[in-house]
């Protein structure tokens, strides 16, 4: 399979969470890169195009823009 991301993606199991103007929607990291990440969600119905992953054990923050949705999983790039 070729590989069309700027950046090499690493694999990880980390808890997230999305942050959304009033409240938050758990989710599981994947994998990460420099420029984007893959988030495991129960469902990606109600997610907003734009949102704040955050990582709490690495204290990482970053505001993601959604470029993929499947039926549990969401692609998104950092902006």
């Amino acid at each position: 399979m070729d590989e069309h991301r700027v950046a090499p993606r690493r694999r990880i199991l980390k808890t997230g969470t999305i942050e959304l103007g009033g409240g938050t929607i758990d989710c599981t990291v994947k994998n990460i890169s420099e420029t984007g990440a893959a988030l495991d969600v129960v469902t990606p119905l109600f997610i907003p195009d734009r949102f704040v992953l955050y990582i709490s054990s690495d204290q990482f923050k970053r505001r993601c823009r959604i470029v993929r949705r499947t039926q549990r999983r969401i692609g998104v790039t950092f902006e």
